[in-house]
């Protein structure tokens, strides 16, 4: 191939463009569409079959609009459970999902106290306790399901002022004491929660490793899609953003957007002339 991949980035709402950031550092050259699915946020406290038919019904119409050749899914929600539906409905598309960074924290845990900070959905789901049991059998795990993080992150980006107290009361059970030991790293199990690190860090009551998915995330995508296009030259690419009921973005938001490829272009910048 030619020319630069067409990568989808899907989320519920906004969370997923800490996910961008980490793809658009890992493949510069490629072009981007985000779609978060306004309709159907937040997903965390839905039904299973209400999420499946929300997810599959938006990149329907995602896919047909944009015609991308990859499509990375920022939201551990529709991840664990509708990716295996994606992949057999588009066979010929290269899907990438989240799942709870639970493998890492594990591995770099001296405490072997860790937490997963998620939506009441990801701590309820089978799959989680899955990774735990998988990755984590000598850690004690504590699981919290957050009501309202993801709801927080999206009204910091549209520009409203988020209450530290509010952030405070919800991290609060991740932090555990133990036997003279202490949590030492949590996950980051909602994509939308790095949008809301540095109230997080600031928040804390003793310091810890926040282990934020994107990164491991970008990399899988760019493994995924290396073969049928291989990294090019930086250039300007291309980006758009949509929501999936059609509606513009805020005014609030765009800026934030706007700052967020500034940001990325600069970095792009600098990864050129090294």
């Amino acid at each position: 191939m030619t020319r630069a991949p067409r990568i989808l980035v899907f989320d519920s709402g906004l969370g997923g463009l800490t996910v961008f950031r980490a793809l658009a550092a890992q493949r510069p050259d490629a072009d981007y569409v985000y779609a978060a699915d306004d309709i159907g946020f937040p997903y965390g406290s839905k039904p299973e079959d209400e999420v499946k038919t929300l997810v599959l019904a938006a990149l329907e119409r995602l896919i047909a609009d944009h015609a991308p050749d990859g499509v990375v899914i920022a939201c551990n929600t529709a991840s664990t459970l509708v990716l295996p539906l994606l992949r057999a409905r588009w066979p010929d598309i290269p899907f990438v999902g989240t799942v709870p960074a639970i493998k890492p924290a594990a591995e770099g845990s001296r405490s072997r106290l860790i937490s997963v900070l998620a939506t009441p959905g990801t701590v309820a789901r089978d799959y989680t306790r899955e990774l735990i049991e998988k990755f984590a059998r000598d850690c004690a795990v504590t699981l919290v399901g957050s009501k309202t993080l993801a709801g927080l992150a999206e009204a910091f980006m549209q520009g409203e002022s988020v209450a530290d107290a509010a952030i405070a009361r919800e991290i609060a059970p991740c932090f555990v004491e133990k036997d003279g030991r202490r949590t030492d790293a949590i996950v980051l199990a909602c994509t939308h929660y790095p949008l809301l690190q540095d109230f997080f860090a600031r928040l804390a009551p003793w310091p810890v490793h926040w282990i934020d998915p994107a990164p491991a995330i970008a990399r899988r995508a760019d493994h995924v899609l290396s073969d049928r296009f291989p990294t090019r030259a930086v250039r300007d690419a291309a980006f758009a953003f949509v929501f999936t009921s059609g509606a513009p973005p805020a005014p609030r938001l765009m800026k934030t957007i706007e700052v967020l490829r500034e940001k990325i272009a600069r970095e792009r910048r600098v990864q050129a002339s090294a």
